[in-house]
């Protein structure tokens, strides 16, 4: 006999990279009961107009921009930061949109992106062994006893810093500050001065060309408000299942269980066993998920997930997202790329070309060389064209900031400038130099494409 679903059955299935190790368990009980008592961060209308548009992607019609931090922290909450991410999507949004003929979806990883599995549990430095940094919502960065330990009150905080971020990001995407006019003012400072910046002023003058001859024919920001806003969605990983437990309502319109915490849940490669806990909890939500697809990844494998987590294949309901390495995209992604075409999977296909592409550097930092990242977009772009398939989008970790924490791009970047603006909690991410460059370069495969299909089209 088949179990109900409801938020709590995950419980009785194993769950991976979730901390047990709290001093005090009823502590985190009492957090969580809480949590359960506080307003939702997201509307379950939401999440249905984001799995509605992601619906356009797997169709063809949409592209999915999907991107911010790495591992959101406490100690760099700011509203410049959460700004300056903010306006290098729709910096990349305006590049892809003009580029590829096709509107573009804007998802951050922002407002409860906190959380990261860990290879490790421990990690020793110096003779010091201590329980590994696994995100501010669980446990400190600083490596000492007191700042590794567990602390349950940090999810409580990791709420109300999801609720201050999404109340800004709200007014950013509707008070003005998205409306296309104001184009050459999303510009960031440091991105001004470099190749990427003139690109995007020559881009700006062509867009605002266009916007004065619409204007001459009435059709301005007061004819058409989707001018001067954008709809903006959040996700994250959904790891602490307690945590996405206490956030999960039931809708009063449907009836149906929807995953407050964010409009978009993703399943990372290390918690995707299709007899745990977090599939367990992800097949119950309705909101539109996620899940990551690695080099270990079968057909069949990704058949079976599949069959559970979107069992009456809903379009929109379902993004894949293939993270390979710049090295193995080419033999793995096309045969999982086969696998749901020929079953007929309704699913958006996006690529992760981050977390395939980690190294350490001679330095000691973790970092991703820029031109794997870019190798692995172009082989996902020809490979889902080979196939068939829409390449529907891109996941990146990446930052507003001036860092230097991936290798190379048009300033290349080097080993030694690591250590210049080297910021991360936990991953290398893209500046807003190279995040732009990436986009430029996606832009031009998807004109490409599209210049293909008319050509066709014309005979």
């Amino acid at each position: 006999m088949t179990t109900r679903w409801t938020p709590a059955t995950w419980r009785a299935k194993p769950a991976k990279h979730m901390p047990t190790d709290y001093p005090d368990m009823g502590a985190v009980d009492r957090v969580e009961q809480t949590l359960r008592q506080m307003p939702p961060l997201v509307f379950a209308g939401e999440a249905r107009r984001l799995k509605s548009l992601l619906g356009d992607v797997a169709e063809g019609r949409a592209f999915l921009l999907q991107g911010g931090d790495c591992a959101e922290s406490f100690k760099e909450f700011h509203a410049d930061n959460i700004r300056d991410t903010f306006r290098l999507i729709l910096q990349m949004a305006v590049v892809l949109t003009f580029a590829g003929g096709k509107p573009v979806v804007k998802v951050g990883r922002i407002a409860g992106q906190f959380a990261k599995p860990r290879s490790e549990p421990i990690e020793t430095v110096d003779g010091v062994t201590l329980p590994s940094y696994r995100g501010d919502i669980i446990n400190g960065m600083d490596f000492n006893e007191a700042e590794r330990l567990p602390d349950p009150d940090r999810l409580l905080k990791a709420y109300g810093q999801s609720a201050a971020t999404l109340n800004l990001l709200r007014a950013f995407a509707s008070g003005g500050y998205a409306d296309l006019y104001n184009i050459h003012r999303w510009t960031l400072g440091f991105v001004g001065d470099s190749p990427q910046g003139a690109r995007y002023r020559e881009l700006s003058e062509k867009i605002s060309e266009a916007l004065t001859f619409m204007s001459a024919v009435g059709v301005t920001p007061d004819t058409q408000p989707d001018l001067k806003r954008v709809e903006f969605f959040t996700s994250h990983e959904a790891l602490l299942l307690g945590f996405e437990e206490a956030m999960t309502r039931v809708d009063s319109t449907s009836g149906d269980w929807y995953d407050t915490s964010a409009h978009l849940l993703w399943i990372g490669e290390r918690t995707r066993q299709l007899d745990g806990a977090h599939i367990e909890f992800m097949k119950g939500v309705k909101n539109p998920i996620g899940l990551k697809c690695g080099p270990t990844m079968e057909g069949d494998d990704l058949l079976r997930l599949i069959d559970v987590l979107n069992p009456n294949n809903e379009p929109g309901r379902l993004t894949l997202y293939g993270r390979f390495g710049s090295d193995k995209i080419a033999d793995r992604l096309p045969r999982l790329m086969k696998a749901t075409k020929s079953a007929g999977r309704s699913v958006v296909w996006a690529t992760d070309p981050m977390h395939g592409n980690t190294l350490k550097a001679s330095t000691g930092y973790k970092t991703r060389p820029f031109d794997r990242i870019l190798s692995e977009v172009k082989s996902f772009v020809e490979i889902a064209q080979a196939e068939g398939v829409h390449p529907g989008g891109v996941h990146l970790e990446m930052t507003g900031q001036n860092v230097t924490e991936c290798l190379g791009g048009a300033r290349a970047v080097s080993e030694t400038d690591l250590a210049d603006r080297y910021h991360t909690h936990c991953d290398p991410r893209l500046n807003g130099e190279q995040a732009l460059e990436l986009a430029f370069l996606v832009a031009e495969k998807l004109k490409a494409a599209r210049d293909d299909q008319r050509r066709l089209a014309a005979g």
